[in-house]
């Protein structure tokens, strides 16, 4: 069992920035893949970064390349997404992920609680 513990959500306004970090308990995680969907009201769930924790390797969504930064800390068992230049349209609740086996998260095994973000115009 993995257990993911988010913080950092909160109101921005557009073009802020914020932080959210991930602590993930209970494995070893070389071989796991970690990072963050999102889910805006009514849509579905979107995988908008991943990084592997062993190799480093990075997925970003096209509409957050260049915005968004993920980074690991290894000592800390904490992954971070840094968000910046936010728009409105990144406005949803984002959640942790951790999958076994994978550079990219697809189907994640094991999820957070969610961190509302709200970006106002």
């Amino acid at each position: 069992q993995v257990q993911l513990v988010e913080s950092g959500g909160g109101l921005v306004q557009a073009g802020g920035s914020l932080r959210l970090s991930c602590v993930a308990s209970g494995r070893t995680l070389t071989n796991y893949a970690m990072g963050w969907f999102r889910q805006a009201p009514g849509k579905e769930r979107e995988n908008v970064v991943s990084i592997n924790w062993g190799s480093g390797y990075t997925y970003y969504e096209d509409s957050v390349k260049g915005r968004f930064t993920i980074s690991k800390d290894n000592a800390k068992n904490t992954v971070y997404l840094q968000m910046n230049s936010l728009k409105p349209e990144d406005t949803a609740v984002y959640y942790c992920a951790s999958q076994r086996g994978t550079d990219v998260l697809v189907a994640p095994d094991y999820w957070g609680q969610g961190t509302q973000v709200t970006v106002s115009s």
